[in-house]
């Protein structure tokens, strides 16, 4: 797990030393430094899960109602429409 983060760029990483041996290992088999393999694996799945959880999804029937609602929107409440004519804003 990550252990600190500053402002350098650098993050310290705690592994059991096999595991360091393994990831080693694999950057080398793919002829890049410890650093390069990592980015490599992990900056693709971070912004994968980045990308996923700011995504709205919705139901087939829920994108139905949006798109109706975005067709057909409701008429303003009448406490809005005072509002409005009367120049209220929101500070």
């Amino acid at each position: 797990m990550p252990r600190a983060i500053s402002d350098n760029g650098r993050i310290e990483l705690r592994l059991r030393p096999e595991d360091k041996a393994t990831l080693t290992r694999a950057a080398a088999l793919n002829r890049l430094d410890l650093t390069g393999y990592i980015l490599r694996e992990v900056l693709p799945k971070a912004e994968a899960d980045i990308s996923e959880s700011e995504r709205l999804k919705l139901s087939e029937r829920d994108s139905l109602r949006v798109l109706d609602l975005l067709e057909n929107p409701p008429a303003a409440p009448e406490r809005l429409m005072r509002a409005a004519k009367a120049g209220f804003t929101l500070k």
